[in-house]
């Protein structure tokens, strides 16, 4: 056994993210089908990893804490960076995709459980193969993991649930770019007025932002405030029963700190005034993303698929048809048929089987080929990092009982 702490493999994952971003760089269909550059590097690592259990049998293990810190981070920065006063434009996008979402979540945990009805396994074992790993990904499906083996006796639960968000998390990114890009060459739709920003530019003033020292420490400063309040509102989520994922509560955190500096800016100074911060805020952001999903990927072990092929080959395979279905049929249009809605197909592709991570990935891709696409970035992460969640765990808990 080959194994490698938590600072070496942040450091592989460091390499490998140079390495995705280098290869999608030079190789066109990469760049074509939007391919996020961590899916790259992380896919490529697997692979390898996977080549040496079957051929050497050697089998090499990670050590992925700082994964989940990462995650973290991310979604403390998806809080500080939504502006709730802003969400007056989007009302109308954020309320259809909630609720296309939620018909969503329903209809991958119908198919889930029919299929392992057909395989002659617990129904209930087929949430671990629909919104559990799917939606949920990883957080979501090692939060349920102890209630389906203690509580209702599927002793497989853990491993089903893994492997099918292995197989999710890869179709997610590899379906995103390749939906949007269909989109846009099929429908006459062109980029929002923004698209000669960069990704990740500001859309307000941009005289007062800046990417200096001190807007980069002042971000990590009120990061690192955002996740401790969100251990505090995750005890607080879980002493009323919900099983959410620690990311959830850092969400909340990160957006009870932008509310609060959002009122206190005028008379707070430089150190409430969140929108200064965006610059920093992103830059963190944007690292903990693309090495989060790194080395999520590069730590998939493969050979875990190998006792549950067979429900997992068809379950995945109808999965991933009808998120693909779903997303071009369904939300493309009712979203609007335009860019938006494009780059929003985009997300929706990788929530509906990967993570809210893999969604903004996915969007990023997109949006770095074709042109910006504010509002997708703010309806997708809000709606798919807070709602889904809320939602799935509500759908999940009555459907496990």
């Amino acid at each position: 056994m080959l194994t490698f702490d938590a600072f070496s493999s942040l450091t592989l994952a460091i390499l490998l993210l140079f390495t995705g971003k280098g290869l999608a760089a030079r190789i066109g269909v990469l760049r074509r089908y939007g391919i996020p550059d961590p899916v790259v590097g992380g896919v490529l690592c697997a692979g390898v990893v996977c080549v040496l259990y079957y051929v050497a049998g050697v089998r090499v293990e990670f050590g992925l804490e700082m994964r989940d810190i990462l995650l973290l981070y991310f979604f403390g920065a998806l809080g500080l960076n939504s502006d709730l006063r802003s969400l007056a434009s989007g009302g109308r996008a954020l309320l259809i995709l909630g609720v296309l979402a939620t018909a969503y979540i329903l209809l991958q945990n119908g198919l889930g459980m029919a299929l392992a009805a057909l395989f002659g396994m617990d129904p209930r074992a087929g949430l671990m193969a629909g919104s559990i790993s799917l939606t949920g990904g990883v957080g979501t499906t090692v939060a349920w993991t102890p209630h389906f083996t203690a509580t209702l006796g599927i002793a497989e639960a853990g491993e089903l649930g893994l492997a099918s968000n292995m197989v999710g998390m890869i179709a997610a990114c590899v379906i995103g770019g390749p939906i949007a890009g269909a989109l846009i060459r099929r429908h006459p739709i062109m980029p929002s007025a923004d698209a000669s920003l960069e990704v990740g530019r500001l859309y307000g003033d941009e005289t007062r932002t800046t990417l200096d020292y001190h807007g980069v420490l002042l971000a990590l400063f009120w990061l690192n405030v955002a996740l401790m309040l969100g251990q505090v509102l995750g005890g607080m989520i879980r002493s009323a029963g919900l099983m959410l994922p620690d990311f959830v509560g850092c969400l909340l955190g990160g957006i009870v700190l932008r509310a609060a500096g959002d009122l206190l800016a005028p008379e707070g100074g430089r150190m409430w005034r969140f929108g200064d911060m965006r610059p920093g805020i992103a830059l963190v952001s944007d690292m903990c993303l693309g090495l989060f999903l790194t080395m999520a990927l590069m730590g998939l072990q493969l050979w875990m698929l190998q006792p549950m092929l067979g429900f997992i080959a068809v379950s995945m395979a109808l999965q991933v048809a009808m998120a693909v279905a779903f997303t071009v049929f369904v939300v493309f249009r009712a979203m609007g048929r335009d860019y938006e809605a494009a780059v929003i197909a985009s997300g929706f592709g990788g929530i509906a089987l990967g993570s809210t991570a893999t969604a903004v990935a996915n969007m990023t891709a997109v949006a770095r080929e074709y042109g910006a696409a504010p509002k997708a970035f703010l309806v997708v992460p809000l709606v798919c990092g807070f709602v889904i969640d809320l939602v799935n765990a509500l759908v999940i808990g009555l459907a496990a009982r």
